[in-house]
């Protein structure tokens, strides 16, 4: 705690009172030299010119996302003051493939889940735990409009991201034709929807699951081949994302096990 402490006072380029950012221009642009995996770059609004222009290059050129935000912001996500307006966030892990989800599933049907502008790494990180533990094979995620694997969600995920192949790809419309182009159902968990365990989820699965205020964009709907919802019996009309998801992976994790039985 006294380091943090000294870090967060001290205003040495390049520390942090969080061990997954990296705060400061040198620093930064180094970090994005080496193949660590990097969640997101984050600078000053505005000042996107001179050395912070050759990090959104480097960072583009490696597809991590590029965030403009407030320098109070970096402040708070660094917890120094002498951040140069810049900083990194270092993910918890280093991505998958697909084939390593198709590799995970063998000679059973892919389950698959695809998190749709999921923001809360909380929620992200529950729904890792609770699809690795029904048997899922693994998780594909955006790699904008949505959160990755940073600290909170490993910690969340109770150690399920370290056995459970996580993807981000730039486009989860393509990767969700991919996907059908291989056999795969998709399945949108949605309000307006068949109930949902009425479906038939055998064969190979992909689970969608929406963002916490928004639910499945549009887009992605439209990709769906089948929408299934929940019953809302209360006064409440909706349930947190990771909630939704833990009922309906064990839904097809159970007729995924009957049919094994038979």
């Amino acid at each position: 705690m006294d380091q943090i402490k000294r870090n967060k006072t001290d205003g040495s380029v390049g520390q942090s009172a969080r061990e997954d950012v990296t705060a400061g221009r040198n620093p930064v642009l180094e970090l994005l030299k080496t193949d660590q995996d990097v969640e997101t770059v984050y600078i000053v609004k505005g000042e996107g010119k001179g050395p912070l222009g050759r990090i959104i290059a480097l960072a583009k050129e490696r597809g991590v996302p590029v965030k403009e935000t407030t320098a109070q912001k970096i402040e708070f996500l660094t917890g120094v003051q002498n951040h140069q307006g810049v900083a990194a966030v270092i993910s918890a892990r280093s991505y998958s493939q697909l084939e390593d989800i198709f590799a995970r599933a063998g000679e059973e049907p892919p389950f698959i889940l695809i998190a749709d502008e999921i923001e809360d790494p909380h929620n992200l990180g529950a729904i890792i735990r609770s699809a690795e533990a029904a048997g899922a094979h693994g998780i594909i995620i955006p790699k904008r409009r949505g959160v990755g694997l940073t600290a909170v969600v490993a910690k969340t995920s109770a150690g399920a991201i370290e056995h459970f192949p996580v993807v981000r790809v730039a486009n989860l419309a393509s990767a969700i034709e991919d996907l059908k182009q291989r056999g795969i159902w998709i399945y949108g968990a949605d309000m307006e929807g068949q109930s949902w365990c009425q479906v038939d989820y055998s064969g190979g699965v992909g689970l969608v699951v929406g963002s916490e205020g928004r639910g499945i964009s549009r887009l992605i709907r439209e990709k769906c081949d089948f929408v299934v919802s929940l019953p809302m019996r209360g006064e409440v009309n909706s349930l947190n994302a990771s909630v939704a998801a833990g009922i309906l992976v064990y839904e097809i994790a159970r007729q995924r096990l009957g049919l094994k039985a038979r």
